[in-house]
């Protein structure tokens, strides 16, 4: 492996935005039952929550398109800037939220507010990731993308934690009722605050060679679905490979607290607490699988996910629903994570080593926001239907599925490690630079 030395600066300035991206939705998602009363006019209770989920899900219609558009601007404008529009949306979105107005106040305006904050938060999560991505690859040097793009879901995980860490300070420092008046606004500042520091870390970024290099040579068609049309086989093989990783992602994180209190009986308090130790371990993981795939390949933790997931999940998850404690659901869900680690660690650069630079990033945006919205975003719903149906385990062989197809493709797909991103790099390992269609 090359002794290279990681550009930390790059990392922590490239993945760091997707902590206050995965803050904000964390805890929008989290408090909403302290804020629901302050945009609907008294009633139903039951119905308030239902509008501010409805006012949620509008944020995951909105992320292909912000793969798109943000994805071609970053291919259009660099990487660099891409980040620093992302953040912008992040902060902006969070304010909104933050000084939203109540119904009481000015009727239904608030919820029009609320409705604006998560169109930005959409395409901020929709264009960041891409952006994240395909700047922590580039900028890298060969032998440690792996290692180095792996603090993506370090950093993702960091803001779930962060996010339901603050829950747990406010509820036990605060009374629901102060919590239902104005403490629910405070994540909201304390994210936008974030942001804007993240904002200046970017402002000092540098831009990636690779993107400097294709900027130089003035090419046409960067960033255009045209251009990504002329890479077809690729996009269809991010969707495929994303398709299993981001269900079994959702499974073992966002449903598993819901899960591990509906189904297993688990007091709410315990199973937010299994939930914490182990995507806290979970995020410790990720640079170690990272670093791993620099040594072997990626194609090997991708297949040793693939077969986990496919034969695992059914066992895995009927242990988990009879499962009468702290110690047994934390085991069995570090099983499941460790699992989901194989994906998790490097699907960013598996994406980005597919592309070309002129297409990089929208490549790895639109494809993965499609897989995300049709796979990831539903997941929660679709284990519902199945245990509303009374065939819950049904949700099991669901998520088994669609590890399989991925697999399919694990097996499939040419190993990505040595792909060179720039021409420097081509030259390098003498090869000839292609030319440009």
């Amino acid at each position: 492996m090359s002794k290279a030395r990681v550009p930390w600066k790059a990392v922590i300035g490239g993945s760091i935005g997707n902590m206050v991206e995965w803050y904000d939705w964390f805890v929008y998602s989290s408090f909403a039952i302290y804020f629901a009363a302050s945009f609907f006019p008294e009633g139903n209770d039951t119905a308030k929550l239902l509008n501010t989920a409805a006012i949620f899900a509008v944020g995951f219609f909105m992320r292909p398109l912000g793969g798109w558009l943000l994805g071609r601007y970053a291919d259009r404008r660099g990487r660099k800037a891409a980040l620093t529009l992302t953040v912008t949306l992040m902060s902006a979105s969070a304010l909104l939220i933050a000084i939203a107005p109540t119904y009481e106040a000015v009727g239904y305006f608030g919820a029009l507010v609320l409705v604006v904050a998560r169109l930005l938060q959409g395409l901020s999560v929709g264009g960041e990731y891409a952006a994240s991505a395909t700047y922590l690859t580039e900028a890298t040097p060969r032998g440690r993308r792996g290692f180095a793009s792996s603090f993506q879901y370090v950093s993702m995980t960091a803001g779930q934690l962060v996010g339901l860490g603050l829950q747990i300070i406010l509820q036990n420092t605060m009374s629901k009722e102060a919590l239902s008046s104005y403490g629910w606004r405070i994540p909201f500042v304390v994210g936008a605050l974030a942001a804007a520091v993240v904002f200046y870390l970017r402002r000092n970024l540098l831009e990636t060679e690779a993107y400097d290099e294709e900027e130089r040579d003035h090419s046409k068609g960067r960033g255009t679905i045209r251009a990504l049309l002329g890479h077809k086989k690729e996009a269809l093989l991010v969707i495929a490979l994303t398709m299993g990783g981001t269900v079994a992602y959702y499974t073992y994180t966002t449903y598993l607290t819901k899960y591990l209190s509906n189904t297993a009986g688990l007091p709410k308090e315990t199973a937010t607490l299994v939930s914490f130790c182990a995507l806290f371990i979970f995020m410790c993981l990720q640079p170690l699988a990272g670093g791993l795939s620099d040594r072997i390949g990626r194609r090997p933790l991708l297949i040793t996910f693939g077969i986990g997931s496919m034969l695992g999940t059914v066992p895995l998850m009927t242990a988990l629903g009879g499962v009468q404690g702290f110690g047994g659901g934390l085991v069995l869900s570090l099983i499941g994570l460790v699992i989901v680690t194989g994906y998790t660690s490097i699907n960013a650069v598996v994406k980005a080593e597919l592309f070309p630079t002129n297409v990089r990033a929208l490549g790895v945006a639109l494809p993965y926001a499609i897989a995300n919205a049709l796979f990831g975003g539903t997941a929660e719903y679709v284990a519902l239907w199945f245990k509303d149906s009374g065939i819950e385990s049904g949700f099991f062989w669901y998520v088994s599925g669609c590890a399989a197809v991925s697999l399919v493709v694990y097996l499939t797909m040419r190993e990505t490690r040595d792909a060179a991103l720039s021409r420097t790099e081509l030259a390098t390992q003498g090869e000839t630079v292609p030319t440009r269609v």
